[in-house]
């Protein structure tokens, strides 16, 4: 994960509260590209998921990697294990990257659960998720805590874990390109019996390493070639 760390830059000291990558999705790029429809498709064909309901589990046809069951007294793997599945995005199934952060309510404390329940994301997810979403994408992530902590310190009750996500997009038409790429700097409570919990984070985005280009087929879509922040 050295790569990953240089692209990702320093994160934040102090962990203020939760800044989620949050949005509705977009419709397919495809429908303005005045294709016509008689045509055969230059792209392999693949069943299109409608939605699943808000924080409701993906179906076993969905392709981003299962989460195993955290350890609720090891706070690394219960932030970890946040990750996995606020990141965990598929986008024959999600809307926006909400929808996966609302399958993750069940890591975060009660106050924190309450708050991504109540939010109403903005009108758009970004040109980073048209992209994914055009290609039916999933992703897959390599998560990695830093070894050489310089957040805040914690309490007998709370404490900070520093992570670099790497994360890469698969197309359902064989498509290929960068992922969620970012720093996250998460902050657990002790809740009772429940083990550790999330109670907040403070997530800055990597800029894309100009090496970081996108494979496409033999016959892309013009939105194939646009990478992630």
């Amino acid at each position: 994960m050295t790569t990953v760390r240089r692209a990702l830059g320093v994160v934040f000291a102090a962990v203020t509260g939760v800044a989620l990558l949050t949005g509705c999705g977009l419709r397919d790029l495809r429908d303005d590209k005045g294709a016509d429809p008689a045509a055969p498709s230059a792209l392999p064909s693949f069943e299109v998921k409608a939605p699943v309901p808000p924080g409701k589990p993906l179906d076993a046809q969905a392709k981003v990697q299962p989460v195993p069951s955290p350890d609720p007294s090891d706070a690394s793997a219960v932030a970890r294990a946040w990750l996995a599945t606020a990141y965990g995005y598929d986008t024959a199934y999600d809307n926006g990257p909400q929808d996966a952060n609302l399958r993750a309510l069940g890591y975060l404390t009660e106050e924190q659960a309450k708050a991504e329940r109540d939010y109403r994301p903005g009108a758009g997810s970004g040109s980073d998720w048209a992209t994914w979403a055009d290609h039916k994408a999933w992703m897959t992530l390599e998560i990695a805590e830093d070894d050489d902590e310089q957040g805040p310190g914690g309490t007998p009750g709370a404490s900070f874990r520093t992570f670099y996500v790497d994360g890469k997009a698969h197309g359902r038409d064989g498509w290929t390109g960068p992922g969620p790429q970012l720093t996250a700097v998460v902050k657990l409570t002790t809740a009772g019996p429940s083990g550790w919990k999330v109670a907040g984070a403070t997530v800055t985005p990597a800029a894309t390493p100009p090496s970081a280009v996108a494979t496409a087929p033999s016959s892309p879509s013009p939105s194939s070639s646009t990478t992630t922040r």
